[in-house]
C-alpha cells in the first residue's frame, strides 16, 4: 500500500476538497488510513515535500546551473546557499566540485551573470562556468519506489495555452508553494483566506498548469530514505549536431530523472546533463552502460554528490531576492 501510494503522489497530489478521499478511492482504501500513512511517511522522513512545482523560465525568472571549483568548499556552499535562488547545491567528485542551480527574479538589478560573478568573488572560486539550459528535454522526479516501471517511458509533450497572469494567479503561485498538511482539507486556508471556492482553485491551477507554468503538484522524496540510495549526474560529450535527437533518446529511460542540453566550454566538452537515480551504485551504473550502448558518445563522466549543501523549493515572488541584493551587491 505506502509503495502504491508513494507512486500515485509523485505523479500528481489531486488539488481537490478532499485529495485523500480522491487518492483513497483509487488505492482501494479509506481516506483516514491514508492521511495516517502520508503523516507517518513525512515523520520518517520519506516524504520531503508536497507542493506545487513551478516551471521558473515561465514565471520570467532567469536560472543557471553553475559548477565552482573552490578550496574551502564549507565556507563556499554557506555563503552560495544564502541566495533565496539557490535551491540545490551539492559536491561533487570532479574538479569543479561546488555544483549549483540558481535563479534571479525577473527585476533583478545584478542579473544571474553579475551575481554568479560575485558569489565567484566573494568565496574565492578558482575557476567556474555557467551552464544555462539551451533545451530541456526531461524533468520528472519520480522513484519508482515499487521497482515495476518499464525500463524505457515515451515523453509526454503539451501543448501549452496563452494565460494572463492575474493577481489571483500570483496569489495561488505563492500559497501552492507551501508543504501540506496531512488533514482531511489541506487547501482550506488557500480559498479561505483568498476568499474563492474550491472550484475556482482547481480551474486556476489547472490553467496555470495548461500555461506551463505549473508542471505538477505532487510529492518529492528523500532519495536515500526511499531506498535511492546512489544517483549520479553523468555528463556525455556528444556530437552536437545531433545532440536534440540524443537528447530525447536518453531522456526516455526511466531512471532519468532530469536531462538538459547546456552550453559546452573548452574546458567543458560535455553538452548534454542526465540525473539518474537507483537503489544502488551498480544499479545507476547498468543504466549508464545501456544509454551508452543507444548513444555511442565520445566520453562521458559520472559526477556523483559526495555532500548535500542544499535542496529546498525557490519561494518565488518573495521579498528575499531583492533583501540579498542590498546586502551584498
Amino acid at each position: 500500500m505506502e509503495k502504491d501510494f508513494l507512486n500515485l503522489i509523485q505523479k500528481e497530489f489531486p488539488i481537490e476538497e478532499r485529495p485523500f478521499e480522491i487518492l483513497a478511492k483509487k488505492l482501494n482504501s479509506d481516506e483516514d488510513k491514508l492521511i495516517e500513512i502520508y503523516k507517518k511517511l513525512k515523520d520518517e522522513k520519506i516524504i520531503r515535500q508536497t507542493s506545487a512545482i513551478f516551471d521558473t523560465k515561465s514565471l520570467g525568472y532567469k536560472s543557471s546551473l553553475v559548477a565552482f571549483m573552490v578550496d574551502d568548499i564549507e565556507n563556499a556552499a554557506n555563503f552560495i546557499n544564502t541566495h533565496p535562488g539557490v535551491s540545490h547545491n551539492y559536491e561533487r567528485d570532479n574538479e569543479f566540485n561546488l555544483w549549483f542551480t540558481i535563479a534571479v527574479e525577473p527585476d533583478s538589478k545584478l542579473g544571474l551573470e553579475k551575481t554568479v560573478e560575485l558569489m565567484a568573488k566573494k568565496v574565492n572560486a578558482k575557476d567556474f562556468i555557467v551552464l544555462p539550459t539551451i533545451k530541456m528535454f526531461k524533468i520528472k522526479v519520480q522513484l519508482d519506489v515499487k521497482g515495476d516501471r518499464a525500463k524505457k517511458e515515451k515523453l509526454e509533450k503539451k501543448k501549452k495555452i496563452e494565460l494572463k497572469l492575474e493577481p489571483l494567479h500570483f496569489e495561488l503561485i505563492k500559497r501552492l508553494q507551501e508543504d501540506i498538511e496531512p488533514v482531511k482539507k489541506p487547501f482550506e486556508k488557500i480559498v479561505r483566506d483568498l476568499n474563492i471556492d474550491y472550484e475556482t482553485l482547481k480551474k486556476e491551477a489547472q490553467n496555470l498548469q495548461n500555461a506551463g507554468i505549473l508542471r505538477r503538484f505532487a510529492s518529492i522524496l528523500y532519495h536515500r530514505r526511499a531506498g535511492f540510495n546512489a544517483n549520479a549526474m553523468v555528463v556525455w560529450s556528444v556530437d552536437e549536431k545531433n545532440a536534440l535527437e540524443i537528447g530525447e533518446k536518453v531522456a526516455s529511460f526511466t531512471a532519468v530523472s532530469h536531462c538538459y542540453l547546456r552550453p559546452t566550454y573548452p574546458k567543458w566538452p560535455y553538452p548534454l546533463f542526465s540525473m539518474i537515480h537507483g537503489k544502488t551504485k551498480e544499479e545507476v551504473e547498468n543504466v549508464v552502460k545501456d544509454i551508452k550502448k543507444e548513444i555511442n558518445p565520445k566520453d562521458y563522466k559520472y559526477l556523483y554528490s559526495t555532500r548535500e549543501f542544499k535542496k529546498q523549493r525557490i519561494k518565488y515572488f518573495s521579498d528575499e531576492f531583492k533583501e540579498w541584493e542590498k546586502k551584498y551587491a
